[in-house]
């Protein structure tokens, strides 16, 4: 009879010490290099000010697979800056190691309206006209085929990166892009 009770209670103190010691390997943080890149894994996704649910949420993001690289860790908490240079703290269910890149690049200028005309007196800016875009190439070479123009703003999947190349997926489109036309992946970073 005892054996009966004793086996039930071994495999509870069992589950119960791989539970603690799960729980505890989470609080310490997770163990991954820091900084590194991730994306948020849903359409809406609150950053507060602090590590916690107390502290006021200061953005709420809206885009899924948005770029963001972890800076900081404590508890379940991540400190994240985005592209734009913000920083607050997400929680870690809200983010996905999936790799992904947005790409970078000003808004064009309107030119400012000829001296004498109407508009050179207005107080509004003109709006500029489409948003700049950058090459997606069939390989990583400049003298390779253009797949896509991808407009500055776009969100890619991340598939590989090399020195100087990184290769996306925009929808069912893949190329490559040079690196220093996203966010998304360090300089030096290389990976397939």
């Amino acid at each position: 009879m005892r054996k009966i009770l004793l086996a039930p209670c071994v495999m509870i103190l069992t589950f119960a010490a791989f539970a603690n010691a799960a729980r505890a390997d989470d609080d310490a943080g997770s163990h991954l290099p820091l900084p590194r890149f991730a994306a948020l894994r849903s359409a809406e996704v609150n950053m507060r000010t602090g590590p916690g649910t107390r502290y006021p949420i200061e953005w709420v993001y809206t885009r899924r697979g948005l770029p963001v690289e972890v800076i900081a860790e404590y508890d379940v908490w991540r400190r994240v800056r985005d592209s734009e240079g913000a920083e607050g703290w997400i929680n870690r269910i809200e983010l996905t190691g999936k790799r992904a890149a947005i790409v970078t690049g000003d808004a064009p200028t309107a030119p400012p309206p000829a001296p004498g005309t109407a508009d050179s007196n207005a107080n509004a800016t003109t709006p500029a006209s489409a948003p700049p875009t950058k090459d997606l190439h069939d390989d990583a070479d400049d003298s390779s085929a253009v797949v896509a123009h991808v407009q500055a703003g776009a969100i890619g999947d991340l598939i590989s990166c090399a020195p100087v190349w990184c290769k996306l997926k925009f929808g069912d489109v893949k190329g490559y892009m040079r690196k220093s036309d996203l966010w998304g992946a360090y300089p030096d970073e290389k990976f397939d």
